[in-house]
């Protein structure tokens, strides 16, 4: 099998996250950090609270909404500020889709991260797309951006996540989708387990199987 990490990695460079010395060898007999990091930052998770659609909170949703085969879409040619729609799905894929199955979008924006381009001119959902993901009981959808929907604009940021999080997990800030070898996958997506979370850090990978 191919096991594929899709998850950026957290450093001080990066936008909403720091790590400070806490404790050292030579001082303390152990090395330690102290973490600092915005919820939504990096590799993340949203959970229905973070647009007030439930009071579910990050530790409320079933582990088993974690796991599960993903369908992966080739969406590179979408350029900057694109919407991704239902158009967009494969013939292929929509045949062979079940509900239950998971996207995940490939449009190759984690090339970005870091840079104001990553998050004023991300490629996002379509109220259509989002729509249809609902109706067919996608379980998990995933993006490279570091959102579903134009963070500049709290319309559109709203209403996309406000009907994905009526029953779609949303993982955004996705990497490394360039090595997957396949269009569909074992996906793992495991947030932090934070009480009365709206959201937080997940470790992602994708497994082929062979």
């Amino acid at each position: 099998m191919n096991i594929v990490d899709l998850t950026l990695t957290y450093t001080n460079s990066f936008t909403g996250f720091s790590k400070e010395t806490s404790r050292t060898i030579e001082k303390d007999g152990w090395n330690a950090s102290t973490l600092t990091f915005y919820s939504h930052c990096g590799t993340h998770m949203d959970a229905p609270i973070h647009f007030n659609v439930s009071k579910q909170t990050i530790d409320e949703i079933p582990v088993s909404d974690f796991v599960g085969k993903a369908w992966v879409i080739d969406v590179r040619h979408i350029g900057s500020k694109g919407i991704l729609k239902v158009a967009h799905l494969p013939d292929e894929i929509i045949q062979q889709f079940t509900a239950g199955d998971s996207l995940i979008f490939w449009t190759d924006w984690s090339q970005y991260a870091n840079t104001p381009k990553y998050r004023d001119e991300l490629p996002r959902i379509s109220e259509a797309l989002a729509n249809w993901c609902v109706e067919q009981r996608v379980k998990m959808i995933g993006v490279e951006p570091p959102s579903v929907a134009d963070v500049n604009n709290i319309e559109e940021v709203t209403k996309i996540h406000q009907i994905l999080l009526k029953g779609v997990v949303i993982i955004e800030g996705l990497t490394n989708l360039e090595k997957l070898q396949s269009n569909c996958v074992e996906l793992i997506a495991l947030p932090l387990k934070i009480g009365e979370g709206d959201g937080s850090p997940a470790r992602v990978i994708a497994i082929e199987k062979y």
